[in-house]
């Protein structure tokens, strides 16, 4: 007797809760969705992509949500509109029990900014990818200016640029990396009226280095505007050029 009890018991709970989900299932479908919020992350450092831009963008493919009952919201959809924007890394769209939805935006982090003779005006990101510039929003990152193609921006400058990132001593020297057509570098510093040849990007950490030893024994002793040029290039020595 007691076994029926409970055999009885689970069948009624299990019937309960397959009641339950398709009676509130249907009754969330016919809820009218109240608000739409758009969470773009990393706004206070990053800029590119503001919450009225995703609002548009949504808007513009006739995606937005307010008004409409939860039934008719596909946020897959919105989700995927919002990935046409390609300052956007990634984004995540969902339903909440307050009736409304939430769009979770991650923004594209550029680590190096480039202005190419042939390319143009461009930077390359986190994950090495090439991502457009912003009419809204400037972030100061290494700026490397002059015959600068996509795949050379890709590695050995971004790698470059990589460094300057974690270096702050470094990043706060150097102003602008310029590149030549053999795609030698050559570095204009923010303090000094001179040009500091690298030559190419193999073994940058032992060329800086050189340079910094150089500034502490050389350019402090003799003077900022003794030389016009700095060349890095040679193994175990820096050339002065003097003006």
């Amino acid at each position: 007797m007691k076994k029926i009890l409970i055999i009885s018991v689970s069948v009624l709970v299990v019937g309960y809760l397959i009641f339950a989900a398709i009676y509130f299932k249907g009754s969330s479908h016919n809820r009218v969705v109240r608000s739409f919020d758009v969470v773009v992350r990393d706004s206070l450092r990053t800029q590119f992509v503001q919450a009225e831009d995703i609002i548009n963008l949504v808007k513009r493919f006739e995606l937005y949500p307010v008004g409409k009952t939860f039934g008719e919201v596909n946020t897959l959809q919105i989700r995927d509109s919002i990935l046409t924007n390609q300052l956007v890394e990634s984004a995540e769209v969902f339903t909440t029990s307050r009736g409304t939805i939430v769009a979770n935006v991650r923004q594209r982090e550029p680590i190096l900014r480039v202005i190419s003779d042939t390319r143009g005006s461009f930077y390359v990101d986190s994950r090495r990818e090439i991502m457009p510039t912003s009419i809204n929003f400037v972030l100061y990152v290494p700026l490397a200016t002059g015959a600068i193609d996509e795949k050379f921006a890709q590695e050995k400058l971004y790698d470059f640029a990589l460094f300057l990132n974690r270096n702050p001593y470094w990043n706060a020297w150097i102003e602008q990396i310029v590149v030549r057509r053999n795609q030698d570098v050559e570095l204009i510093p923010r303090v000094g009226d001179f040009r500091i040849i690298m030559g190419n990007l193999d073994n940058y950490a032992a060329k800086l280095d050189k340079f910094s030893l150089f500034v502490d024994r050389g350019l402090n002793e003799v003077g900022w505007n003794r030389y016009s040029e700095i060349n890095l290039r040679f193994e175990n020595q820096v050339v002065g050029i003097r003006r």
